[in-house]
């Protein structure tokens, strides 16, 4: 079969497409509309189906499941059944299951939206009150909410997993030296417990940044104003529907309607956002510090390669690192959003559905791969011990400009490169000269960072 299936002949989704012919009478319209069999319906969804091929990073996620189209078409029917028990009215849940995604999707085609053709569907099932007094914007950013709502549990859930783990290797390395590494040289000695404890706290600020976030309905009709709801029966104000509405899903009620006030939008953003960078540190140090040259770390479950069979690669750190670079763009997008004309824009708000659900499902998909990493992550205090004895002293030589002074410092260094000999060669006192015993206020600063909760 040729893909696409309908190769060759014009195809008309939603409404009928309207053809001007000439006749010798006058000009005649006449409506056509393709049709395709079930088993090409089948065949032509399949070739459109995203099944995360070119996404390792998120296929098979959590996330990538909670922001799925399902989990999406579900969580607007849930808006349009809270809406109508808000009012009072009975209203049994719908398995979105029971809807054809595919066929939503192709007819949110015609009118810009897919809550037009849901809600078609739902008023057989819900009866003609469905909907009454809500706009297409009310009930996708509602579900917008709910979908960012349970992911965000998950990422957050992941961040405990990861920030755990850093702690137990904090403290197992608080005094494990190793060189500190300045614009990619070797600057002066450090602890590996120090760089798991920064890593931790990279982790709970972007934990913490989650939790603050909150996720209201949004219920403004529309353009804001509420007038339909004002006017339906059961009603007593609109403000007290929309607070019900809001606990129905067990949202927050908002203070305003938010059509063209993103400010939810660009708070989850931005939070999405730090978090998937804040591992991307992780990720950017461990990828370097695996390194063959380096060595003194290794990711616990590396991946092969497909032509060299001694490698083993930092797979995890390395998608980690592909959502990090991502993430920023996509949150500038979504900003950009809050430039919104009028009361409801034309392509703002419509732009930032599938960039806010990428971000969602890129965060969701690094914070796992981190509890991942970190959980597994091996660690080398031999070669990091190796790694400071490289320079033969060098990387010591801030203490001896401190202890000795610069000018005598200086005049060691240039005697050591003339002898062709190690720095420490010249210097008597190992205690001086000992990079474990240069570590300033590391492990203190590590007592102090792993009180933080």
């Amino acid at each position: 079969m040729r893909w696409p299936p309908t190769a060759g002949r014009p195809c008309w989704r939603g409404r009928a497409a309207t053809v001007r012919t000439a006749s010798t009478s006058a000009s005649r319209a006449r409506e056509r509309r393709c049709s395709l069999s079930s088993a090409e319906a089948e065949a032509a969804a399949a070739a459109a189906a995203d099944l995360g091929l070119l996404s390792p990073v998120s296929a098979g996620a959590r996330a990538e499941a909670a922001t799925g189209d399902l989990a999406y078409l579900q969580a607007m029917v849930d808006a349009e059944v809270a809406l109508l028990r808000a009012r009072g009215l009975a209203a049994e849940p719908v398995d979105a299951r029971d809807l054809d995604v595919r066929d939503l999707a192709l007819r949110a085609g015609t009118d810009g939206n897919p809550v037009i053709p849901l809600v078609a569907e739902l008023r057989p099932l819900l009866g003609p009150e469905t909907h009454r007094g809500a706009t297409s914007q009310d009930i996708l950013d509602t579900a917008t909410m709910l979908v960012a709502r349970d992911t965000v549990t998950l990422i957050v859930a992941d961040l405990h997993a990861t920030a755990e783990a850093l702690e137990a290797l904090a403290r197992e390395h608080r005094d494990t030296p190793m060189p500190a590494r300045t614009l990619t040289q070797q600057a002066v000695p450090t602890t590996f417990g120090l760089k798991a404890a920064g890593w931790r706290s990279l982790a709970l600020d972007a934990r913490d940044r989650l939790q603050s976030l909150t996720f209201p309905a949004q219920l403004g009709g529309a353009a804001g104003t509420l007038s339909a709801l004002a006017e339906l029966p059961l009603v007593s104000t609109p403000l007290i529907l929309v607070e019900s509405y809001a606990a129905e899903l067990a949202l927050t009620a908002p203070l305003l309607p938010w059509h063209t006030l993103r400010t939810p939008v660009a708070d989850l953003s931005t939070a999405l956002a730090f978090t998937t960078t804040a591992l991307g540190k992780l990720a950017a140090d461990t990828a370097t510090l695996s390194r063959t040259e380096i060595a003194e770390l290794s990711e616990g479950t590396g991946g092969t390669s497909s032509a060299m069979p001694h490698k083993s690669n930092p797979v995890h750190s390395a998608l980690i690192t592909s959502a990090a670079r991502q993430a920023p763009h996509l949150a500038a997008i979504l900003l950009a959003s809050l430039v919104a004309e009028d009361e409801r824009p034309p392509g703002a708000w419509h732009a930032e559905w599938q960039p806010l659900r990428t971000l969602l499902r890129l965060t969701g998909a690094a914070a796992e791969h981190a509890a991942a990493l970190t959980t597994t992550l091996r660690v080398d205090p031999a070669r990091m011990r190796a790694s400071l004895d490289l320079t033969g002293g060098l990387i010591i030589s801030e203490r001896l400009a401190t202890t000795l002074g610069r000018a005598r410092t200086e005049e060691l260094l240039a005697e050591a490169a003339a002898k062709n000999v190690p720095l420490t060669a010249l210097i008597t006192d190992r205690n001086l000269t000992d990079p474990a015993q240069y570590t300033g206020a590391a492990a203190e600063l590590v007592d102090r960072a792993l009180e933080r909760r």
